[in-house]
């Protein structure tokens, strides 16, 4: 069976027909948890670890109702998007999730995400059990209430530090685990449907007045085209926005995070599919290594 062929019958398996369409045509879909299989305890666990970790690394307790529970100092950071904006930062990033505990490393492989993520970027040049598909970085976003990106909602592309032209195939794509509830006023995803098929940056601030907020309970997933034009609005009630981004790349792109050679291999071991896990972590790319055998010098004879 042909790649292409596993995964028609992977999406036919996981009843994902519908939401490769609105992939396909929006962008983006919001995968609910009852499809994906993530359960509340799942979600639970998965906030706990995030804000225990919060407070290991920050020195402060965080609660998802009640948000942090002093008051942050970014010093002179502006924040990435919010520099742009010139909005005071309202959240942080915690990265490389997957070294954390297993049950991330079993997030990056749930079996719907990965299906989707292989639509988007296409099994063109696939072989065995290689697919274009790999990890790029996986991250937590904590934000509780403030300005967030400003007006212009951080609108941006995820593939957008790759030359144009783009073309129908993903090059970056997203998968959001939404673990708050997502609604305008908590901060929702934002982004403008369909605007993966114009192929181009978005430009501010008319691209703004086109994006909607995508709400959904938490546990959702909302996976996403690396082209689409997306950010968030600000959190604007109390407590936390939770959201872990499990960033994937097409195999021809650097990823974010040296995965291939930095990550923990016994680590990849200790999930609920290995295979796919060192498959999507690239690792044994024979570039990496002497993985082919050699020949041996035969002696001539005298």
């Amino acid at each position: 069976m042909s790649n292409t062929e596993k995964l028609a019958a992977r999406i036919e398996e996981h009843g994902l027909a519908p939401y490769v369409e609105e992939l396909d045509e929006q962008g983006y879909t919001v995968v609910p948890p009852g499809v994906t299989g993530v359960t509340e305890d799942d979600v639970d666990e998965l906030v706990r670890r995030l804000l225990e970790k919060s407070e290991e690394l920050i020195g402060c307790r965080f609660t998802v109702e009640g948000g942090p529970e002093c008051e942050l100092d970014y010093g002179d950071f502006p924040g990435f998007l919010e520099r742009f904006s010139g909005a005071k930062p309202s959240q942080f990033q915690l990265m490389q999730l997957c070294t954390y505990h297993r049950a991330f490393r079993d997030l990056a492989i749930n079996p719907v995400a990965v299906t989707l993520i292989h639509h988007l970027f296409g099994t063109e040049g696939s072989f065995g059990n290689h697919w274009p598909a790999r990890f790029s970085s996986h991250n937590c976003f904590v934000k509780w209430a403030g300005e967030g990106y400003g007006e212009s909602l951080g609108l941006h592309v995820d593939q957008g530090g790759i030359p144009l032209p783009w073309g129908e195939k993903a090059l970056n794509a997203n998968c959001n685990w939404c673990l708050t509830d997502y609604t305008l006023d908590d901060g929702a995803f934002a982004c403008v449907p369909g605007s993966h098929l114009r192929k181009r940056h978005p430009k501010l601030p008319d691209a703004a007045a086109e994006a909607i907020p995508i709400e959904c309970p938490r546990g959702s997933l909302i996976a996403f085209h690396g082209a689409l034009w997306h950010g968030a609005y600000p959190k604007k009630t109390p407590g936390l926005r939770v959201t872990i981004a499990n960033f994937f790349r097409h195999a021809a792109i650097s990823p974010q995070d040296d995965i291939p050679n930095h990550f923990p291999k016994e680590l990849a071991d200790d999930c609920a599919d290995p295979e796919t896990f060192h498959m999507l972590a690239g690792f044994g790319s024979p570039y990496q290594s002497q993985v082919y055998p050699l020949p041996k010098a035969v002696a001539s004879s005298p």
